[in-house]
């Protein structure tokens, strides 16, 4: 039997929904006011609130912010004999379930009043079900011990709100890491907002992470929430944190120490209420001893750290990652030959479990027949890994002066860089010591195209 409690300062009401109630065959308990109603909370099981917007001492809509604050699974309905569609708003965006005007509608009243203990009952369910340490295959797959460990630490992390650092190499899966713990997780009906911080240019980092105001900048036409307004309640996926600026970097420390933040360009205070997972292919310790990244920010997102290993620590995987593929693809009964199954196993797999994919698909898309053999499979291979030629030193550079032997040299010095990172701007950026953005800036000066480096 349900428990509901009725908070509302006048009798005639709290008298009409406790018999309507009560014919229901709920348990139910009132209260003249907001605090004699917490004292009831304190004291009883209750499954429902019916809680009075304009009383006495304590208003009903401070009085939803305690109970939220102190019982988030308990749903509340918000009465009230002044509405205003604001009031409405507010009541809802405070995590009211519903608001109800008076006089109440008694089909209005217990609909109402159904729907909200069949969602308390989901939340318990869901709840429950998240205390299961350990993500499922389904959402993390792969059968090797490497893959097991992320697995349980991830679902054990899912259980709190405490911040998370997701270390591996790109294309290892970390953000199919951050989803699953999202899902597992008590926010998991909330937002799961993503920022690439290498993708965006060091000039916007800021207005993305945190918005702006209109007029704010040259091209601020109009006010924008950031990604951490639109994550409020929910989680926040920071990906290549490491290429975020030293004064983005500053900004995210304050809102992690007071859950505050502004607008570029603004005054107001908004407090926001985001769970942060963060990700990175680099070293951020030692970005930390070279200045590069601030040391008291690694610390406070390394609460809980989380390695993904590469792909070809795991061999054992990509079977059961190729039918999970094959499965999205729409090809489920697609086989390989075990002379192709050993060619995938002995492949590098420098692009891991996204250059899998990638494969996958290729395979889909231009296989004939039901089983793919290594004769076959070594076609699709090389279509998409050719073999490479690192760039030559320059013939004439002995020969050049002073001035255009070092542009020369520095040209070749970056192309040779890239041959050896494949291409990928921000590795080659982290294994040579400077920024993302400068590096971007030079290979422009030079007319370097890191995508045709990398099919060299």
């Amino acid at each position: 039997m349900a428990s509901i409690l009725i908070i509302d300062d006048e009798p005639g009401i709290r008298g009409t929904l406790a018999s309507i109630l009560e014919d229901e065959k709920y348990r139910v308990y009132s209260s003249e006011d907001a605090f004699a109603g917490i004292e009831v909370l304190e004291a009883e099981k209750i499954d429902l609130v019916f809680l009075d917007v304009l009383m006495p001492k304590l208003g009903g809509l401070d009085a939803l912010e305690r109970i939220r604050a102190d019982w988030p699974s308990l749903e509340v309905v918000m009465i009230s004999g002044h509405a205003s569609i604001d009031m409405a708003v507010r009541a809802v965006k405070s995590g009211a379930f519903d608001f109800l005007e008076k006089p109440l509608s008694l089909d209005k009243v217990l609909t109402v009043c159904r729907n909200a203990l069949a969602m308390g009952k989901l939340r318990e369910e869901n709840r429950s079900l998240r205390k299961n340490t350990g993500l499922s295959h389904s959402e993390v797959i792969g059968a090797s011990a490497a893959i097991e460990k992320v697995r349980e630490m991830a679902g054990q992390a899912a259980a709190s709100d405490a911040r998370i650092l997701i270390t591996g190499e790109n294309g290892a899966g970390k953000e199919v890491i951050a989803k699953a713990i999202h899902l597992r997780s008590a926010r998991a009906d909330r937002p799961f907002v993503k920022l690439n911080c290498a993708a965006i240019p060091e000039s916007l980092i800021e207005s993305e992470l945190f918005g702006h105001e209109k007029g704010a900048f040259t091209d601020a036409v109009s006010s924008r929430k950031g990604r951490f307004e639109i994550a409020d309640g929910g989680t926040l996926f920071l990906d290549e944190i490491g290429d975020m600026s030293l004064s983005a970097q500053a900004k995210v420390l304050r809102i992690i120490q007071e859950q505050k933040m502004e607008r570029l360009g603004g005054e107001k205070t908004i407090e926001t209420d985001v769970r942060l997972i963060a990700a990175t292919n680099k070293n951020l310790e030692e970005a930390c001893k070279q200045n590069r990244f601030r040391e008291d920010l690694y610390y406070r997102l390394n609460v809980i750290p989380i390695y993904v290993p590469p792909l070809r620590e795991r061999p054992g995987d990509i079977p059961l990652l190729l039918n999970h593929f094959f499965r999205e693809f729409g090809m489920e009964n697609l086989k390989l030959e075990k002379d192709a199954l050993e060619l995938l196993v002995s492949y590098d797999w420098p692009g891991n479990v996204r250059e899998l994919r990638n494969i996958a698909e290729r395979m889909t898309v231009m296989h004939i027949g039901n089983c793919i053999n290594a004769q076959a499979l070594s076609g699709l291979l090389n279509a998409g890994t050719a073999k490479k030629t690192a760039p030559a030193l320059p013939d004439n550079l002995l020969e050049e002066n002073f001035n255009d032997a070092k542009k020369s040299f520095e040209k070749y010095y970056l192309e040779y860089q890239l041959f050896k990172n494949n291409g990928i701007i921000a590795k080659t950026a982290d294994a040579i010591g400077v920024y993302q953005s400068n590096l971007s800036i030079k290979l422009n000066k030079f007319g370097i195209v890191a995508s045709k480096i990398k099919e060299k």
